[in-house]
């Protein structure tokens, strides 16, 4: 049976399988480890190499881009997403801008909604204030077009914003919008509308190491089953879960009444192929408030 160590990095809680190497790396959108960005206001600069070449991560770099991509109204750090750190390399690597400029990273709740007080551009449920996005500025690059490359990956969320002349970029389910199509004016996340989860990483050794993150809960108490499914192509498994951090158990539901670290560990699964990817549906128990999906989905994982 191969081990599970949690390791707190940077604000992180990754789950590592200390005995096996998964070939391919952890995420499917990785890029070659070196992240290299311009602070888009102050022009400070950062070149973080976060991932050695044995596909360990660099505790003390993680810690300097998550200072680095703290929130700037309020100098706050929080978590910033390895997940996001990976898919900004490989996007990076993906454009080859000359400069690639930080416009907006973490941002507080507080900064937050001070944005929306002025009025400015900001989701009342942002993926800012998860540590789940950035806004970049690609300059010599025609981010229309980028824009256009990242929607054909079907990674992410990304949205073109041509007045700011930047591309934001979210680690949230795949879509995309302009600025007149965003609706950041509604509440489009208000009562659990938009809940999803994600793993830590893309491919495991097996489904039992997987810690998965809930985000954009809006509306409390959220009870969730703690028995799932696993979809691979036509073919359904069981899979079984616990609570962690913020979760409680009360019977065949886990129970988010507040918090910030709304963890769930996948403790056992049905036997499942490898090589394929899959995603694990979660259920919703009863009483569901307001705008509570009855089910909700991860994004895609790998076992091998």
């Amino acid at each position: 049976m191969i081990g599970r160590v949690l390791i707190a990095v940077a604000g992180l809680v990754l789950a590592l399988s200390p005995t096996r190497a998964l070939a391919g790396g952890r995420f499917f959108f990785s890029g070659d480890g070196t992240l290299t960005l311009e602070d888009a206001h102050s022009g400070a600069k950062l070149r973080a190499r976060f991932r050695r070449p044995d596909g360990s991560y660099d505790s003390a770099v993680l810690a300097q881009l998550r200072h680095f991509m703290r929130s700037r109204g309020d100098d706050r750090e929080g978590e910033v997403s390895l997940r996001l750190i990976e898919q900004l390399d490989y996007i990076e690597d993906l454009a080859r801008p000359k400069h690639l400029r930080l416009a907006s990273g973490y941002r507080s709740p507080a900064y937050n909604g001070d944005i929306r007080a002025r009025g400015g551009q900001a989701a009342s449920a942002s993926l800012h204030t998860q540590g789940l996005a950035a806004d970049l500025q690609f300059d010599g690059v025609n981010i229309r077009q980028l824009w256009h490359r990242i929607r054909g990956l079907g990674c992410c969320g990304v949205g073109y914003y041509k007045e700011g002349n930047f591309l934001h970029i979210d680690v949230g389910p795949p879509r995309f919008w302009e600025a007149a199509t965003s609706k950041v004016d509604q509440n489009l996340s208000g009562g659990n509308a938009r809940i999803f989860a994600r793993s830590d990483f893309d491919r495991y050794g097996r489904l039992a190491e997987a810690q998965l993150r809930l985000y954009s809960v809006t509306a409390f108490p959220l009870r969730v089953a703690n028995t799932a499914t696993a979809l691979v192509g036509e073919q359904r498994g069981v899979v079984r879960i616990a609570p962690a951090g913020d979760v409680r158990s009360d019977g065949d539901c886990l129970v988010i009444d507040g918090g910030d670290q709304f963890l769930l560990h996948v403790t056992a699964s049905d036997p499942l192929p490898a090589h394929r990817r899959l995603r694990v549906r979660l259920a919703t128990c009863e009483p569901r408030l307001e705008r509570t999906p009855e089910t909700f989905e991860t994004n895609e994982i790998e076992l091998q």
